[in-house]
């Protein structure tokens, strides 16, 4: 575990992308305890500069080397970065916090969400899992309804930002909505159609099974976080024509009985959630709400009228705060809380 400082040195592994400044940004927001901080990236973006504190930090090239007096690395670089490098800052003597894919499954590395599972830290972590962004924000939403009614099955559906795939796939929308508008012909890089205008019900690369590996996330992580295999959880993720904040469509079975107003009042007292749900006032929770706020946002909580023991609700979040550099902040902040000294 962390040993009990006043400040830490803290390492941001991809700096300059879109996570890493967020990273950086909520760092700064939430006045985390920093003693010095690297900012790590390759080595064409070495000599860049990014800014925190009112103070400039160069970029410097990521390496083995990188973490030497490091207490906590943030990973926002990738898989193969990932692979590649933590292994090297856990040698060092740092906690990983990797927002990547790399280490979600492995069995001896823990897979957190603060609000839902921050036990499953354990004393002596060496890498610490963010999960995937659309698989946070339903967790939080799904773990005080698992607690309270035990979940059997959920059905969701996903509208994803933009954003989730980058800078580049930001530029594409802004230049495909423009080239419309002009009457201009339209070229696609980033997806595999045009995303302006559009919805793609396609996420990742598709699997044998027809699902993708984005809907498969959210099936295995869930189930790893919630801590229970047995939940059935059937997925399908779009990519919508939205720049921040991922929507999802939720249908969730329970074995106990289950009321929307019992839903309602649980979720309204869940941390990290705010509800936003009264219809007739047409409130409930938008994508452009969501955008540069830290809370999962609920609302269309109601009764499923074609079964028992279920309801449905939307929820919506920030898919670069909440759903990756805010999670890992989180983690971080919980390390230093429970650090020893």
């Amino acid at each position: 575990m962390l040993a009990k400082k006043d400040a830490y040195n803290i390492a941001i592994a991809g700096a300059t992308g879109a996570v890493g400044r967020k990273m950086l940004e909520i760092l700064e927001e939430r006045k985390f305890p920093v003693a010095s901080l690297k900012v790590l990236a390759s080595a064409r973006s070495v000599g860049q500069a990014l800014s925190f504190n009112r103070n400039s930090l160069a970029v410097e090239e990521l390496n083995e080397n990188s973490f030497e007096g490091m207490d906590i690395a943030l990973f926002s670089a990738g898989a193969g970065v990932s692979h590649q490098f933590a292994p090297s800052a856990v040698k060092s003597g740092c906690i990983v916090i990797d927002n990547s894919s790399a280490f979600r499954m492995d069995p001896e590395i823990p897979l957190v969400v603060p609000e839902v599972n921050p036990d499953a830290i354990g004393d002596d972590p060496g890498i610490i899992a963010n999960p995937n962004c659309s698989t946070i924000q339903m967790v939080v939403a799904l773990k005080p309804i698992h607690d309270r009614f035990k979940i059997k099955r959920v059905v969701v559906s996903t509208y994803q930002s933009v954003s989730g795939s980058g800078q580049k796939a930001i530029d594409e929308l802004k230049t495909q909505v423009k080239n419309i508008l002009g009457g201009k012909p339209v070229e696609h890089d980033v997806y595999p159609h045009q995303i302006a205008f559009n919805c793609i019900p396609h996420i990742d690369n598709f699997l044998d099974s027809g699902y993708t590996k984005e809907e498969m996330k959210m099936v295995n992580e869930t189930r790893k976080i919630l801590g229970d295999e047995t939940i059935r959880i059937s997925p399908t993720t779009v990519r919508v024509p939205v720049f921040y904040s991922h929507s999802e469509s939720l249908n969730v079975e329970t074995e106990r009985p289950v009321s929307a107003a019992e839903v309602k009042e649980l979720l309204s007292r869940q941390p990290g959630v705010r509800v936003v749900d009264n219809p007739e006032t047409n409130e409930y929770p938008l994508a452009i709400d969501g955008e540069g706020r830290d809370e999962v946002f609920v609302g269309r909580i109601r009764d499923d009228i074609s079964c028992e023991n279920a309801i449905n609700f939307w929820v919506v979040s920030d898919n670069l705060r909440k759903g990756a550099a805010l999670n890992a902040v989180q983690i971080a902040e919980y390390l230093v809380h429970s650090a020893k000294g």
